[in-house]
C-alpha cells in the first residue's frame, strides 16, 4: 500500500512537469530554426489569456484572408506572459525576461517583434513616439504596422489592402 501511494505521487508530479509550458527561449529557438529552413522571419508575439487585444490580433492574423499572407512570410511564435492567479501556469518560463530583453517590460500586450532567423530585430511594435502599437486598429496604427511588415518582408498591393481592411476598426 505504501508503494502504491508513492507511485501515484511520482506519477502526478511527472504529469505536472509534462504539462508545464515550454521555456520562452525554446519557443524562440524552435521558431528561428523553422524560419531558417523556410527562409522566413519570425513574428514573436508576447500575449496573455486575459488580453482582449492579444486575442484580436491573433484572430486578425489567422483569418482565411490574412493567414496565407502571414504564413508565407513569417513563422509566428507566441510567448505567454503576465498571467494572473490560477492562469499563472500558462506562462512560458522566462517569457517576461525575454520580453524585457527586447525593451517590452512596460509596453503592454500584445508586444511583438519581427526577427530574422539569426535573432536580429527587424521591427518591433513601437511607433515613432515609442508607444506600443499592440494590436493595431486605427488607420495610423495599421499604416505603421504595415510599414513594419514591409520592412521585414515584401508585401503586394493587394496584401496590404487586405491587412489594412482586416485590422482597421470602423
Amino acid at each position: 500500500m505504501k508503494y502504491s501511494k508513492i507511485i501515484v505521487i511520482v506519477a502526478l508530479l511527472l504529469f505536472q512537469l509534462g504539462a508545464a509550458q515550454e521555456k520562452a527561449d525554446v519557443v524562440l529557438k524552435k521558431a528561428s530554426t523553422e524560419a531558417k529552413v523556410g527562409k522566413k522571419n519570425v513574428l514573436l508575439v508576447f500575449h496573455a489569456s486575459w488580453c482582449k487585444w492579444c486575442k484580436m490580433m491573433e484572430k486578425n492574423m489567422n483569418l482565411p484572408e490574412t493567414q496565407p499572407i502571414f504564413g508565407s512570410r513569417f513563422i509566428t511564435a507566441y510567448v505567454d506572459v503576465q498571467e494572473r492567479g490560477e492562469k499563472k501556469s500558462l506562462e512560458n518560463p522566462g517569457g517576461q525576461e525575454l520580453m524585457n530583453k527586447y525593451k517590452g517590460e512596460n509596453a503592454g500586450l500584445p508586444f511583438w517583434l519581427i526577427l530574422n532567423p539569426e535573432g536580429k530585430v527587424l521591427a518591433d511594435s513601437f511607433n515613432a513616439k515609442g508607444e506600443n502599437l499592440g494590436s493595431p486598429s486605427t488607420p495610423e496604427e495599421v499604416a505603421t504596422f504595415i510599414a513594419k511588415l514591409e520592412k521585414a518582408s515584401k508585401l503586394k498591393k493587394e496584401e496590404i489592402s487586405i491587412i489594412e481592411k482586416v485590422f482597421t476598426k470602423k
